[in-house]
């Protein structure tokens, strides 16, 4: 962990940061493979994901790591859910299901964890908090010279999976961070037209 300064440089222009920015694209879970980070630096990219607009500083937000075995033993929940559900499926899709945590050497599960404040920093305030975690987990690993990728699909919202992961009522998965390498360059997608975004106010 790196040591907290007393003082923080004012913003200055970044060309290096902003062609980063302008040009950041997910990268595939599925094309990813080995190595991840190791145990230093996924501590790094975690004390920097943390690292967000959090009114009131209630951090309300924690992770789930899954590496090594972790990976296909949680994934046997996860097909047991989705076959329970379908028992019509093919077993080459059990298989699937399992296997899906495995797709990258390092995932995160990025939990958006609420907590009652009697100051009264709303519940919404709270989850995008632990959404602009997830952006900043990924920004993070990408620095590093990682492949990343912000998912949730099906097994995030299934109250099965949530109580194998531990999940509170409150809490939800913010989403299912996926953290390895890659060697598949990422293709350029359309983007929103902005002036159909963008008004200006009057009166």
């Amino acid at each position: 962990m790196t040591d907290t300064p007393t003082h923080f440089p004012l913003p200055t222009h970044r060309p290096e940061l902003i062609d980063f920015l302008a040009t950041r694209r997910s990268n595939m879970a599925k094309l990813m493979e080995g190595p991840g980070p190791d145990a230093s630096t996924r501590d790094t990219l975690l004390e920097i994901a943390a690292r967000v607009p959090d009114h009131r500083k209630l951090a309300p937000w924690r992770f789930t790591i899954f590496e090594g075995e972790s990976r296909g033993q949680f994934g046997q929940h996860i097909a047991s859910a989705f076959m329970a559900d379908n028992p019509d499926a093919p077993a080459d899709r059990a298989i699937f299901e399992g296997a899906r945590l495995t797709r990258a050497p390092l995932v995160v599960a990025v939990i958006s964890s609420p907590v009652d404040c009697v100051r009264g920093t709303p519940v919404w305030e709270q989850e995008l908090s632990a959404g602009a975690v997830c952006f900043n987990l990924c920004l993070a690993a990408q620095a590093h010279g990682f492949a990343a990728q912000w998912l949730t699909e099906w097994f995030a919202y299934d109250a099965r999976i949530n109580k194998a992961l531990g999940l509170s009522e409150r809490e939800r998965v913010a989403g299912y961070i996926y953290i390895g390498a890659t060697t598949a360059h990422s293709s350029p997608r359309a983007r929103p037209d902005l002036n159909k975004l963008m008004r200006f106010w009057t009166k």
